[in-house]
């Protein structure tokens, strides 16, 4: 546990376990905290990376907007100073989008791919995304990730709010995924969200159907916060895909793509 310097800013780190390398890259205003039950899924055979970014959890903000470019940069930049040239990569929402944007343009980077909540641009939350954010905008009510970030942001809790206003700017306007685009991925990809997600289940059907020999879960009776309401399953189902995707040659894996 500590710090990066990634760029200009000092980004929160953890890793733990042996084994094959796995990185973490959790949701927009989530924290490590998110993902821990999926991490400790992973740690007994696994080297488990992970770090919070710029405003998130105890990574202070920066000046400016978010944007899925800086996150994929930041995240390779990370790789780097850890001394990663891959992992299997585990992306939970705002984490999975930057994950599905790295295994198209880095893909020696991407040894497999787990997309959990992934939208490819934000008509996906509905047919209209704007009455979900602005519901979301409006009445937030108590949420878990709001007390971890006021409990471990350096920024202090009343940043919250400075933080959120930028990631709706960002769920407005981005991404922007041709979903033609994905027949590039050659990584093994698992995609996975709830039955009762904000992305609907067609989106991630097309997400999946998308990138050649992908896989699909809809975990039942569970929403956007998967991760956290269903964490034994997702957990194990996390693993079990990337074991078997470790045991698949990356010569085979790219071959299927020729």
């Amino acid at each position: 546990m500590g710090y990066v310097r990634i760029g200009d800013v000092d980004l929160y780190s953890e890793v733990v376990g042996e084994g094959d390398p796995v990185l973490l890259l959790h949701g927009g205003f989530c924290s490590l905290e998110s993902m821990r039950a999926q991490s400790d899924a992973l740690v007994p055979d696994h080297r488990v990376f992970a770090f919070e970014r710029p405003g998130h959890g105890r990574s202070a903000d920066i000046d400016g907007e978010y944007g899925y470019t800086r996150g994929v940069a930041d995240t390779l930049a990370y790789l780097d100073a850890v001394g990663l040239e891959s992992a299997h990569v585990v992306g939970y929402s705002d984490g999975a989008i930057i994950g599905l944007l790295l295994a198209l343009d880095h893909p020696e980077r991407v040894r497999s791919l787990t997309a959990i909540s992934a939208n490819l641009d934000p008509s996906a939350f509905t047919d209209a995304a704007c009455p979900v954010l602005d519901a979301l905008e409006r009445e937030p009510g108590p949420d878990v990730e709001r007390m971890h970030y006021e409990r471990l942001s350096p920024d202090g809790p009343e940043h919250a709010d400075v933080v959120l206003a930028k990631l709706f700017r960002l769920w407005r306007s981005e991404p922007r995924i041709d979903p033609d685009e994905l027949a590039r991925i050659a990584a093994p990809v698992l995609v996975m969200s709830g039955d009762r997600d904000t992305i609907p289940p067609g989106h991630s059907l097309l997400i999946a159907a998308s990138i050649p020999g992908a896989q699909l879960c809809i975990v039942p009776g569970t929403t956007h916060g998967l991760v956290a309401e269903r964490p034994e399953l997702v957990g194990a189902l996390i693993r079990t895909f990337v074991e078997r995707a470790a045991d698949q040659p990356r010569e085979r894996r790219s071959s299927q793509t020729k």
